[in-house]
């Protein structure tokens, strides 16, 4: 380094906008915590929870971070467009993308509707991939898309045949993008374990539940949200410059690839 040069830090985001899907979630707030932590401008996408949006909003501002507010159905290409152009009217085109938005609805193959599974794929699987086309159309020189699958789009559970298959669709879309996109933008994915979120918190309470969830991991414990986002600010982040179609593995050895 010559005498007066200033280091980079190849983790911050400085001067990047990250559309962050599912922002009220518990893995969600986490999240956007630890973009603007990095230095993002945040857009918090959520769906019909305009308290919890608020509020996250608010703490996040407090702490200097730049934030909109957008709503939207990400399975509805309307609201989709809608949801870009807000960005776009904020804070010009943004730069980060990530497909946090989701739903997990826990039903026997014998039991399930039609209906029941087109819901689940257009929230899960649908939804990432309208997002990221729209994301795409933005025309941008560089750019990250990071999408959330689950470990379970690799080992499968019973009871959730509709939400595994669309993990396992974001992870195959995840790859041909990165294909497609690359690489001026950067296309990756996490595929986190179980994670404590408030969904689940009087649930871990039983060591039977947690044992159950967490057999054949090697930390035998459910992750918090707060271990899971900082993959979020890697993947973003200039650190991440040589992963195109990758999957990083957030399940404590429960899946080892």
């Amino acid at each position: 380094m010559t005498a007066g040069a200033t280091a980079v830090d190849p983790f911050r985001l400085d001067g990047e906008t990250a559309l962050l899907t599912g922002s009220t979630g518990g893995l969600g707030r986490s999240m956007a915590r630890a973009l603007a932590a990095a230095g993002a401008r945040l857009a918090l996408h959520h769906l019909r929870d305009d308290a919890r949006a608020a509020a996250l909003a608010d703490e996040l501002r407090a702490s200097g971070a730049e934030v909109l507010v957008v709503e939207g159905d990400v399975s509805l290409e309307a609201d989709v467009d809608r949801v870009y152009a807000e960005v776009a009217a904020r804070f010009g085109r943004c730069t980060i993308l990530v497909n946090n938005a989701g739903m997990m609805d826990e039903r026997s193959l014998a039991e399930m509707t039609l209906a029941d599974w087109e819901r689940t794929i257009a929230s899960d699987l649908t939804g990432p991939m309208l997002m990221a086309q729209r994301f795409a159309r933005q025309g941008l020189e560089r750019g990250s898309i990071i999408s959330v699958s689950s470990q379970l789009a690799l080992k499968g559970a019973p009871d959730f045949s509709a939400y595994t298959a669309a993990k396992a669709g974001v992870l195959g879309l995840t790859r041909a993008l990165a294909r497609e996109l690359g690489p001026a933008i950067r296309v990756n994915a996490l595929a986190p374990g179980p994670v404590l979120t408030p969904l689940i918190a009087d649930l871990v309470t039983s060591p039977e539940w947690v044992a159950e969830r967490t057999v054949g991991s090697v930390t035998r414990a459910i992750a918090t949200a707060d271990e899971v986002a900082p993959a979020v600010v890697f993947l973003a982040s200039p650190a991440a410059a040589l992963l195109h179609g990758q999957t990083l593995h957030l399940n404590g050895g429960g899946v080892m690839m």
